[in-house]
């Protein structure tokens, strides 16, 4: 060991632990200037960590062909309360060989391979509470001395600070993360609020809302099945704000909108160096969502390697990064959803058998609109007032009656989206009076015209516009030619009485005086 004083020794090692804002850079510093006067191969941050149930190491391993680590070794819960018990009693600098017990030895060293190496250990501390240990390791017995212990014993502040510090900041990261996530409190109110709006006291939904009351207070996965637009992810949201871990993350994400060379490092994030380009660590979502939910929309675009993860979450609620090495634990609560029949997809072998029966512990389907159209008045009335506002209309318009069976008489392919992108779509056209819905697809209209009268027969050898014609003249026959004003055709019909004016000046139907039959 080369000589040095101790207060030369106390600065230099002071300015190169404080030299970075990462910590693996600033024990990398350190870590070349030790080793003049300590045998090193690895120099660590040691941190006992109870919620992981793991031993958390930071730092450098390596001299030559150094690494820079920050892992996770799994501990049983007797060497954790032996660990955490040896740092409240050892408060100075130790030779592993000689301070650690004989018990605390056949537990640990399966696990640290004490015994085959030189350890020494710098109990850290902020105050009176413990924080961990600075390591020192090289390879072989007896490289270590009470010269060593009294030299590192100096250098016990500065480490403890930047220890202190480093785990501060990552509270801080992890707490902007959250925030970034998801605004829980101000979200729960919101949502709460449009759900009442939006399913009032519909039978449509009625058993969709039990099986929710039922499975929120659960921490199994739950799978949400459903045509698109149907509302998949308002039923995720009432899952989890109705549950006990409603002041925990939320975290959404859309398996089918991710590359499939990413979703790994999305999902359950990597290593520094773990791939070209990642210069730095990166939590995934799975590990951000811990304490909380993860709700997984479309899972059934989810590929098959991120599958094979996915299935390690929920039997083991664990989660590996990419180019990591040692599992992570995560307490999340899995939320999947998706429109295509997985069932199906399993049986073509697109996925996973054992997956499916992990997630189809509790489905939750949810009936198209068509199927409930009981819905479609509160529905479109609240999407009226939710899109007046944000238009700036400061009174909502009101919803025609002839409007209203137009609606209902529509099929509805895009479900609640449809609606809500339809309200959307007449109130920015909106001019005064009552909303009329005259721009539903012209297809669907003659689609229900052609089923629902069946033309006396004929339909096959009309054209669009002839069955248009036929539908409006005989409406216009059961109102006496009248067009406007309540009982009149456009009511009926659903549509402004100005367009259908022009609709029948276009197709050649003669109206006021011109004309007094139509059929």
């Amino acid at each position: 060991m080369g000589l040095v004083k101790k207060d030369d020794f106390f600065r230099e090692v002071t300015i190169r632990i404080f030299s970075s804002l990462d910590t693996k850079t600033a024990l990398a510093c350190v870590f070349e200037y030790m080793s003049r006067y300590f045998p090193l191969d690895a120099l660590t941050y040691a941190i006992p960590d109870a919620n992981q149930k793991a031993l958390r190491r930071i730092g450098r391993v390596g001299n030559e062909h150094s690494d820079m680590i920050d892992d996770f070794i799994p501990v049983s819960k007797q060497l954790m309360d032996m660990m955490q018990a040896f740092i409240r009693q050892n408060r100075k600098t130790f030779i592993a060989s000689l301070a650690v017990p004989e018990e605390h030895m056949l537990l640990a060293d399966p696990l640290f391979k004490l015994r085959n190496n030189s350890d020494i250990s710098l109990p850290l501390f902020n105050g009176e509470k413990p924080l961990g240990w600075l390591h020192l390791r090289v390879a072989g017995k007896n490289k270590y001395n009470s010269s060593h212990v009294e030299l590192l014993e100096t250098v016990r502040q500065p480490f403890s600070i930047a220890l202190y510090n480093a785990l501060s900041h990552e509270i801080v990261l992890n707490n902007r993360d959250k925030l970034m996530d998801n605004n829980q409190f101000l979200s729960n109110e919101l949502f709460q609020s449009s759900l009442d709006k939006i399913v009032g006291t519909s039978s449509g939904l009625k058993n969709v809302l039990e099986m929710v009351q039922q499975v929120a207070p659960l921490k199994n996965p739950v799978l949400i099945l459903g045509e698109t637009g149907t509302g998949k992810e308002m039923i995720a949201n009432a899952i989890h704000f109705s549950s006990k871990v409603k002041n925990g993350p939320f975290i959404k994400i859309n398996c089918g909108a991710i590359p499939e060379n990413l979703i790994d490092s999305e999902l359950f994030g990597h290593e520094k160096g773990a791939f070209t380009g990642a210069i730095t660590e990166k939590k995934g979502r799975f590990e951000r969502a811990s304490g909380g939910t993860i709700f997984l929309d479309e899972i059934g675009e989810l590929p098959p390697q991120a599958q094979v993860r996915l299935l390690r979450v929920l039997q083991y609620h664990e989660i590996e990064r990419v180019g990591g090495t040692h599992p992570i634990k995560v307490d999340i609560r899995v939320i999947a959803a998706t429109h295509r029949n997985l069932e199906q997809m399993v049986s073509e072998n697109q996925f996973r058998e054992d997956l499916w029966f992990r997630l189809n512990v509790f489905p939750i389907i949810i009936p198209p609109l068509r199927h409930r159209k009981e819905d479609i008045p509160d529905l479109a009335r609240y999407f009226v007032e939710k899109k007046s506002a944000s238009l700036n209309i400061k009174q909502p318009p009101p919803i025609a009656p002839g409007a209203i069976k137009r609606l209902l008489d529509y099929d509805w392919q895009g479900n609640i989206r449809e609606l809500e992108n339809l309200v959307e779509r007449e109130l920015i056209k909106y001019r005064g009076g009552a909303l009329m819905f005259d721009s539903l697809p012209l297809n669907r209209e003659i689609e229900s015209v052609v089923t629902s009268h069946a033309i006396d027969g004929i339909t096959s050898t009309l054209t669009i516009d002839e069955v248009v014609s036929l539908h409006i003249a005989k409406t216009l026959n059961m109102t006496k030619g009248k067009i406007h004003g309540p009982g009149g055709a456009a009511e009926i019909l659903g549509i402004n009485p100005n367009t259908l004016r022009t609709r029948m000046d276009k197709l050649g139907i003669e109206f006021g005086r011109k004309k007094r039959h139509w059929i």
